[in-house]
């Protein structure tokens, strides 16, 4: 494993998807399944979002209408929560997956706004109990 890669997308992945999450993720790995997080962390955040050929921003857009297509609710609720750390509006949330259900399929449209939905949700409620505290 490439240290520096890895220490560069644990670094981005904390920013993106929370602290919380990542180092809970990356606690409950196992034996078994701890090089699935050792190749997410490297590859995925560490090559992949820790460059600077696209900014955050255009990342999420991007993710969030390739993970809609491709059918992955789970990563699409993280995806949503980090595009909205990442700046983007719900307008612009909004307007990708608009364009999933168009050239994706309307019923991978809804379900993404479905989720999508859920996800903002929790993201809002979670962002006033930090405000509260």
């Amino acid at each position: 494993m490439n240290n520096e890669l890895y220490e560069k997308g644990l670094k981005v992945r904390r920013e993106v998807l929370g602290a919380e999450f990542v180092d809970k993720s990356i606690a409950s790995a196992t034996d078994f399944n701890r090089i699935a997080q050792e190749i997410t962390t490297t590859a995925c955040w560490g090559l992949c979002w820790g460059n600077d050929d696209l900014t955050r921003r255009e990342r999420s857009l991007v993710n969030l209408a390739m993970i809609s297509v491709l059918n992955r609710p789970h990563e699409l609720s993280l995806h949503v929560k980090g595009a909205l750390r990442n700046g983007l509006t719900e307008t612009e949330i909004r307007g990708a997956l608009t364009h999933v259900a168009i050239y994706g399929g309307i019923p991978a449209g809804m379900d993404s706004f479905r989720i999508a939905s859920q996800a903002i949700k929790e993201f809002r409620e979670q962002e006033a109990e930090q405000s509260d505290q």
